[in-house]
């Protein structure tokens, strides 16, 4: 009994820092030694996360194909000529093998060809800590123009997970 009470309580602590469909997330900031933008290395804040529907990539470089499917029906969509739609890709630089340096050149040449996109370096899983996302994995969450998360899913996306992300950004933008 005092197994399952232990457990309980152990699995209600982690939920309070797991991001939760229908809420707003904690705010997290990474900056310093956690990482930055890539465009100028300053901090980037969970609270500029609003006035602006927002997709957002939180990816392990070595699944960074995993979600490309979706990845490329969202630019097909051009979401961003119907209304304020901003979206932000998060690397986790913490849960790859291949050294930063390349990773963070790559990065800088992606914020050239997408400048409206928003490119983050997480370097010590500080959204994996702070909002128990999935780590070694390809994130996406939806979140609407207050910051409230509206979708969120670790690993492949299914048709249906997609048809969903479709749909909600349509209705929320």
């Amino acid at each position: 009994m005092k197994i399952k009470t232990g457990l309980a309580a152990l699995l209600a602590a982690l939920n309070l820092f797991a991001v939760t469909v229908g809420e707003q997330p904690k705010q997290v900031s990474i900056s310093g030694e956690n990482g930055g933008l890539v465009k100028d290395a300053k901090a980037w804040n969970s609270n500029m996360l609003h006035d602006k529907l927002y997709v957002m990539f939180y990816v392990d470089p070595d699944e960074k194909d995993v979600n490309e499917a979706f990845s490329q029906a969202l630019k097909k969509k051009e979401y961003r000529k119907k209304g304020a739609f901003g979206s932000i890709a998060i690397i986790n630089l913490a849960a790859t093998w291949k050294p930063n340096f390349i990773i963070e050149s790559i990065l800088k040449s992606k914020q050239k060809e997408f400048p409206k996109t928003i490119y983050v370096k997480d370097k010590n899983k500080v959204l994996v800590k702070e909002w128990a996302l999935g780590d070694d994995a390809s994130n996406i969450l939806i979140f609407d123009k207050n910051g409230k998360l509206m979708f969120y899913k670790s690993g492949k996306m299914s048709e249906d997970d997609m048809q969903k992300a479709f749909q909600l950004i349509e209705e929320n933008l």
